[in-house]
């Protein structure tokens, strides 16, 4: 008999994964399946990032376990990191080395949340947002933006939710699932909001440099914000890491050492040899990562069209991040004779059977009428796939 944990029984599957399971199962029986559900750099790891790592295992320096919080020289070099290149002046003992940016939002959520605080989350959101805030059996309190507003929301709606509950607020600039950006502006509106509270402030900026407004702002560099921010950034996007899994945080004292607390009891360390190889990536010239960023900006251009010229989707032109994320709800409601679709979830489980295709359900990102595509993929797959995606959906009516 299983005896599961109310814990586990309503944590909810990420959907992203769950998708890119089912693609999976189509090609191990043979189907020519296009994925575009999951978020991971189509490029390899620079060479130069490879090569850290294979000096770090010929040196046989690295094979005890690394302290809980990272290597020193690591949190040094994110630390200067954090003031280069975002005006935030975090010092080594700020800084947390966690195994990907995933378990440094489990391990704040873990730190900052009792039962039944309040943590406010800007929607559309990455969908493990809501899951961790669960975890530490929290509640998640969604503020919507619009497609209208290019997703964003505005810092009246982020007052307007305020409670006397509210322990956090969390977004990530560039944006997973919306590809967008909040302008410094925008963020210093929301700044003027939480200033004189008593909320953290959790920024998730792992897709910062793949950005193509002109400019990424940090909120914690904002004045009298560093003091009550989190910044959460990692390797995967930027860097083309993603299977290294290097995570980290930059926060005040109190929540750093907290979270080190609680890795130290669940995982203990990062990887050493992934962390020697994150050192060698953030000492090194940016140049391989503008390279990948000038690739995905020739991608953007090239879906943009491609989904501008499929009847009844609507989408913006995004400003950061690999993601479209168009409203397909024109299409709720139709059919092609043997199934209808009744939702963005129906959509993305017809084009996966019928047009061979994985994209994930706007749903699981909290905008039940969009669907996410991420092209981290090749042009001749972004091409093949919107080809297949048009033509099934024209059978739908």
């Amino acid at each position: 008999m299983e005896h599961l944990s109310d814990r586990i029984k309503n944590m909810a599957e990420s959907a992203t994964l769950a998708m890119a399971a089912k693609a999976r199962e189509f090609k191990e029986n043979g189907i020519d399946v296009i994925s575009l559900s999951l978020g991971e750099p189509d490029f390899k790891t620079p060479k130069h990032i490879q090569e850290g790592a294979k000096e770090a295992i010929d040196s046989e320096k690295y094979f005890a376990y690394p302290p809980v919080n990272g290597y020193a020289d690591l949190r040094k070099a994110i630390a200067e990191k954090f003031k280069n290149e975002n005006g935030l002046n975090y010092t080594p003992d700020q800084i947390v080395v966690s195994n990907g940016a995933k378990q440094s939002i489990v391990n704040v959520m873990m730190a900052l949340v009792n039962p039944g605080d309040e943590v406010i989350v800007l929607s559309p959101y990455w969908v493990s947002y809501t899951a961790a805030i669960e975890l530490a059996e929290g509640t998640p309190v969604l503020v919507k933006g619009g497609i209208e507003n290019d997703f964003k929301a505005t810092a009246e709606q982020v007052n307007a939710a305020l409670t006397d509950k509210t322990k956090a607020i969390i977004f990530s600039s560039p944006c997973n699932p919306t590809g967008s950006v909040f302008t410094k502006e925008e963020l210093s509106a929301i700044a003027d909001v939480l200033r004189d509270t008593d909320v953290i402030v959790i920024s998730d900026e792992i897709y910062e440099h793949i950005n193509f407004s002109g400019a990424h702002a940090s909120i914690g560099a904002l004045p009298g914000m560093q003091d009550k921010t989190v910044t959460i950034n990692g390797m995967a996007k930027g860097f083309a890491m993603t299977g290294w899994r290097v995570g980290y945080i930059g926060a005040p004292t109190w929540i750093a050492k907290a979270c080190a607390k609680i890795q130290g009891q669940v995982t203990s360390a990062n990887c050493s040899i992934a962390q020697r190889a994150t050192v060698t990536a953030l000492t090194s010239d940016l140049g391989p990562t503008k390279a990948m960023t000038e690739q995905y900006g020739k991608r953007r251009e090239l879906v943009y069209g491609l989904l501008n010229d499929i009847p009844g989707v609507k989408t913006n032109m995004p400003q950061g991040a690999f993601y479209f994320f168009p409203d397909v709800s024109s299409y709720f409601g139709k059919s092609d004779g043997s199934m209808t679709i009744n939702n963005a979830s129906d959509l993305c489980l017809y084009l996966l059977e019928n047009a061979h295709v994985s994209l994930v359900t706007g749903e699981a990102f909290g905008d039940p009428d969009c669907i996410r595509l991420s092209y981290a993929a090749s042009e001749e797959n972004l091409k093949e796939a919107l080809k297949r995606v048009k033509e099934t959906l024209a059978k739908l009516s």
